[in-house]
């Protein structure tokens, strides 16, 4: 997807690339994930498909390229200009408060293009506004803080705090730092890009030719990363929504207060039903557990999934019965008092039995106790 094309910054004097393509320009040297990013996402688009990419810091260089991305000092979407270092800046998304990187930039202002492209869904609909939105909350956004350097938590909530471990070295920002590493990994597949620049080969002793390869790599890390969450949301998350607001206004069927949600196939159902619980009357009884089949084969075993507190919580709601907990099949059974009994997690967040009514019973019996 992503062309391997770049325009060497140590040219003595500017000139046009010979293609109808706008030329990209972003800067050299150290790279971030934003940068990564936003290169990618304007090559998803007919109009930059096969744009040469200029990395350099030299104005007059810059003033030849057609869009300019994260360097320049100047944000102005009338001259394709996205930088967003310059002190006066403080644009945002749409009823956010993250200030927002290169990426968040061309997101902004592509992001819609880019979702209507790949996905088919016209334009105007409302479910590309609805991915728009959910793509920046779920993804983008976290690019923008980090390269901002804005804290998830304010700093006051986490002065006392102390990680039990180390996670920053798994984040998609820190994977494309490590890229800015000069060093070679001989078991390192070959199809690690999409193309191949011929004038960027592991030989080349050019440092630049070098950096642009790498920067390449951190591109497709991000957009294929990027592409993925996007497809995940069109194709799954997207189409659930219908049939979670189905479950959950014929939830008081399975249960006088509402306490039990039912699926008929697994289903993406978290972000949907916290969305559709915030919006009810606050009085109302929240789901506690959610029912479904693990998977769409015919005679498939249930699972019974205690709610977490919050989306990204490992704390449920209503854990299942201590007394359960850490017990399979007959034993299970016995201790519930529920036949066709499989398992349930040592941690009470989710469990299983042979049918769907055996899930139903372990589910009336676990909001009562």
């Amino acid at each position: 997807m992503l062309r391997t094309l770049f325009k060497m910054s140590t040219s003595p004097a500017p000139k046009r690339v010979k293609t109808s393509s706008p030329l990209i320009g972003t800067h050299n040297g150290h790279f971030h994930a934003d940068e990564a990013l936003a290169i990618y996402l304007l090559r998803l688009l007919p109009t930059y498909n096969l744009s040469t990419l200029l990395r350099t810091r030299d104005p007059s260089l810059l003033s030849n390229c057609h869009t300019v991305v994260d360097v320049g000092g100047e944000y102005d979407p009338a001259q394709n200009r996205y930088d967003h270092h310059q002190r006066t800046f403080d644009t945002t998304f749409p009823n956010k408060s993250t200030k927002l990187s290169s990426a968040g930039l061309v997101y902004l202002h592509f992001g819609k293009a880019i979702i209507a492209q790949r996905t088919g869904l016209h334009p105007e609909s409302e479910d590309i506004d609805i991915l728009w939105r959910k793509l920046y909350n779920e993804f983008i956004e976290a690019i923008d803080a980090n390269d901002n350097g804005i804290s998830v938590y304010p700093t006051s909530q986490t002065a006392n705090l102390t990680k039990r471990f180390n996670d920053s070295g798994i984040t998609l920002s820190s994977l494309v730092g490590d890229l800015n590493n000069d060093f070679s990994i001989s078991a390192t597949p070959q199809s690690t890009t999409t193309e191949t620049n011929d004038t960027n080969s592991a030989s080349d002793p050019d440092p630049q030719a070098a950096e642009d390869t790498r920067f390449l790599a951190a591109s497709n890390l991000m957009g294929t990363s990027f592409l993925r969450k996007l497809n995940g949301y069109h194709t799954s998350w997207l189409p659930a929504r219908s049939t979670v607001l189905a479950a959950y206004e014929k939830r008081h069927e399975n249960d006088s207060q509402g306490r039990i949600l039912v699926f008929r196939e697994p289903t993406p159902w978290k972000d949907h039903l916290y969305t559709f619980e915030s919006s009810s009357s606050p009085s109302k009884s929240k789901v506690l557990y959610v029912l479904y089949p693990e998977s769409s084969i015919p005679g498939a075993k249930w699972r019974i999934q205690a709610v977490p507190v919050s989306k990204d919580s490992f704390e449920s709601r209503k854990p299942l019965p201590e007394a359960w907990r850490g017990l399979r099949d007959e034993e299970l059974s016995a201790k519930s008092g529920v036949e066709g009994c499989v398992f349930v997690h040592a941690s009470g967040f989710i469990g299983g039995n042979g049918s769907e009514e055996g899930t139903r019973e372990m589910a009336r019996r676990a909001v009562e106790m």
